[in-house]
């Protein structure tokens, strides 16, 4: 059972409580819970840029900081739909995956979120943004990810969590630029 409350609350990372993301998250609230929870969606998905798709060289943690910027990598993406999302009522967490790397040569952990839709339940989206080969939709009851995370070696972590992962708060925090991030994105197994 999820403590709601939880999913709701504004932290350090989903830090809904600044003018700015309240601002945005007013803007673009909707009458129906579904139609919030889609206008947000769209709107991280479609206007926040992916910086490994940009090869941005800020990287951005706080759900305020992708914003201003305007750019974040999945994990940070995450954060601010999370906050659009708390900031409209819409309880929201993060969830992950371990994905085999573009490049060949390991894993990687990808960030995307769960959100509680009264018709539905807990329902999974991606933010990551869309681009050739990679077609994110908000489509419930089913999920339109950016990867299944189900190839050999790859999970789906289980559960919703209401914050980020210390390994990946950390891992935002501690690096700098494009390349050192695109070297060092983090590999995590999931844990039953």
């Amino acid at each position: 059972m999820y403590d709601m409350e939880r999913y709701l609350a504004s932290t350090d990372i989903i830090d809904w409580h600044t003018p700015a993301v309240r601002e945005l998250a007013g803007s673009l609230s909707r009458e129906t819970v579904l139609e919030a929870a889609r206008t947000c969606f769209e709107w991280v998905r479609d206007r926040i840029a992916h910086s490994g798709d940009t090869q941005a060289d800020v990287v951005t943690c706080r759900a305020s900081e992708v914003l201003e910027q305007r750019t974040g990598w999945c994990y940070a993406k995450s954060h601010l739909l999370a906050a659009l999302l708390r900031a409209n009522g819409i309880p929201a967490g993060l969830c992950y995956q371990r994905l085999s790397r573009d490049e060949g040569g390991g894993f990687v952990v990808h960030g995307l979120n769960g959100v509680h839709l009264p018709e539905h339940g807990w329902y999974r989206v991606d933010v990551r943004g869309n681009k050739p080969g990679v077609n994110a939709q908000f489509s419930p009851p089913i999920e339109r990810l950016a990867w299944e995370g189900t190839g050999p070696g790859e999970a789906n972590f289980p559960g919703i969590h209401p914050t980020p992962l210390p390994e990946i708060v950390h891992f935002l925090s501690s690096t700098r630029g494009y390349e050192q991030t695109r070297r060092e994105l983090p590999d995590l197994k999931p844990t039953v």
